[in-house]
């Protein structure tokens, strides 16, 4: 009789026999594509960063919004990450771009990934960490390239994804998984490509509205809805950027495109100057995510570097199972509570994997 592997659970809630198990790479043409936005990871994915853009509405980044231990936690480990730079300086090298020291703080960063999880998460839940690990080292930049892109800041969005859908995160910390996490996480992210002149991954930033991100666009012009400090027309002034970008992300963002960049600002981002001329953030936001889907989500260039497990899995989803994405009609608006797994399920895949991890000590 064959052994069980490790991380072998039933969950049914997810419809039949699942695992934790190093994601992989499921996309590898244009004709995979097509499952790819047929997937239950497209839908929870796309689900999450709409749910999250709800909970942005009309909250600054200085609002004072509940702090969990887990929320405390994530903070705590971005923060070790940013110390890590200041201990891994950049070294002499000819070469103006990619300094090579990105591929030290890396690694540093690979190998204690596991370490840095164990030390925030549940017991129980540390078997997911096999998961969690690959969506985390990910979201930081490609340490042979040393470039940095929208599919690293999209395994970050993936890896807050599946606290949610482990019930790590709850729904009550979606305003500080927005404003405190996700915003940490651009400073750091911010301090790694300015640190070690990364490269915009792709071609020069094409599916990023700056070089580098494109979320905190739209979850930043979520911010303006229902409180009207400013029109888009006014995020370009001097007066604003300075005022008010650290309390708005999509001002932040404006700030720190002004820094990397000189010259005109409608030749170097011209797509966020068209944006300027919106009328209302309500419409800035409902076109960032219709771009969004079509601009990064369905682009092969981006998605072929997507990892899939069993907590993000690549299966059909059952509720587009007969229709095209732009067809999908789901059957409730999507929440925080229709993303998470059942704690009974959350619950009996750690208890599975830990029954299974005595069988095989060894397995990673």
């Amino acid at each position: 009789m064959d052994q069980v592997p490790k991380h072998e659970v039933s969950a049914t809630s997810l419809g039949g026999d699942c695992t934790y198990e190093i994601p992989k790479k499921c996309i590898f043409s244009e004709k995979d594509m097509k499952s790819w936005e047929l997937s239950e990871a497209y839908d929870d994915y796309f689900g999450f960063i709409k749910a999250m853009n709800e909970a942005s509405k009309a909250k600054s980044l200085k609002i004072d919004c509940e702090i969990s231990e887990m929320t405390r936690g994530i903070l705590n480990l971005l923060s070790t990450l940013d110390e890590w730079i200041d201990q891994t300086p950049p070294i002499e090298q000819p070469q103006r771009f990619g300094n090579k020291a990105f591929a030290l703080w890396y690694q540093k960063c690979k190998e204690n990934s596991s370490k840095l999880l164990e030390d925030i998460l549940p017991r129980e839940l540390h078997p997911a960490i096999v998961e969690l690990k690959e969506y985390l080292t990910e979201s930081f930049g490609n340490s042979t390239r040393i470039d940095y892109g929208t599919g690293h800041e999209m395994s970050f969005c993936m890896f807050l994804c599946c606290l949610f859908k482990l019930r790590i995160f709850q729904e009550k910390d979606s305003v500080a998984v927005v404003t405190r996490v996700f915003n940490k996480y651009l400073n750091l992210v911010r301090k790694l490509q300015k640190t070690y002149r990364m490269e915009p991954a792709g071609s020069h930033g094409v599916w990023s509205l700056d070089d580098y991100q494109f979320v905190p666009f739209i979850w930043g012009s979520a911010q303006f809805i229902g409180k009207p400090i400013i029109e888009p027309s006014m995020f370009l002034q001097d007066e604003i950027v300075n005022k008010l970008h650290q309390e708005y992300m999509f001002i932040g963002c404006i700030k720190y495109i002004t820094e990397v960049k000189t010259g005109h600002f409608a030749e170097h981002s011209n797509q966020l100057w068209n944006i300027s001329g919106l009328t209302t953030w309500t419409k800035v936001n409902q076109g960032l995510i219709k771009m969004y889907d079509g601009e990064v989500l369905r682009k092969f260039p981006v998605i072929q570097h997507v990892l899939f497990g069993s907590i993000l899995r690549f299966q059909a989803c059952e509720k587009a199972k007969f229709a095209l994405p732009m067809q999908r009609k789901p059957s409730a608006p999507f929440s925080v509570s229709t993303l998470q797994l059942t704690r009974e399920a959350v619950l009996s895949r750690s208890q599975s994997d830990a029954d299974a991890s005595n069988k095989e000590p060894g397995f990673e």
